[in-house]
């Protein structure tokens, strides 16, 4: 008797939930191994730290440069996904505060990332303006949020602003107990609106 290869329905599905999922799981994995080691890490370090077979990454990622670019396309995909999340403390200053810390935990934490950002290498050429066109408007609306409910100043570029928190974040690597979370706050603290 033959058997019945009809494909069951939700099996199509299924497979792709979990493509899904391993791909978020390498990225996941090569993002907090690039922390630890940069982008020239071993593959088989990530696929550890994935738990995975080296077979995974190199179907979903057949080279480093996809890898790069995955890992900062998914973390610039949770940093734009991040603002639109309604935090516990509710105003919308406080959101500010809590994205902008996030953010500079992304400059701070992204080592290797920022060679690619200006790199010519093929694929890492349009890393930098994708960077810029998904956070700025991000960044733009928390701002004109904050100025609206009044606890910031409304004269205050979003351009300008991110130049100056990834300014701050710079001297993380040059300077002993460098406090970027406190630098920010500082920064913060100069943007409140006026007293009338």
């Amino acid at each position: 008797m033959p058997r019945d290869t009809t494909p069951q329905a939700g099996a199509g599905q299924s497979r792709r939930s979990d493509v899904r999922r391993n791909e978020r799981t390498l990225l996941e994995a090569a993002a907090a191994v690039f922390v630890r080691a940069g982008i020239n890490a071993p593959v088989r370090e990530i696929a550890a730290e994935a738990g995975l077979g080296m077979g995974t990454v190199y179907r979903h990622f057949p080279t480093r440069a996809d890898l790069v670019v995955g890992v900062f396309r998914h973390q610039l995909d949770e940093l734009a996904a991040a603002a639109r999340t309604p935090q516990a403390a509710g105003t919308p200053y406080e959101s500010l505060r809590l994205w902008v810390h996030r953010f500079a935990d992304f400059l701070v934490t992204k080592h290797g990332l920022a060679e690619a950002l200006h790199s010519d290498q093929a694929g890492f050429e349009s890393l930098h303006e994708e960077f810029v066109e998904r956070l700025l408007p991000v960044l733009d609306q928390l701002l004109s949020a904050s100025a609206a409910a009044g606890r910031s100043r409304a004269d205050v570029r979003a351009y300008d602003f991110m130049l100056a928190v990834g300014n701050l974040c710079v001297g993380v690597g040059t300077f002993p107990d460098y406090r970027v979370r406190r630098m920010i706050d500082l920064l913060l603290d100069g943007l409140a609106a006026p007293a009338v």
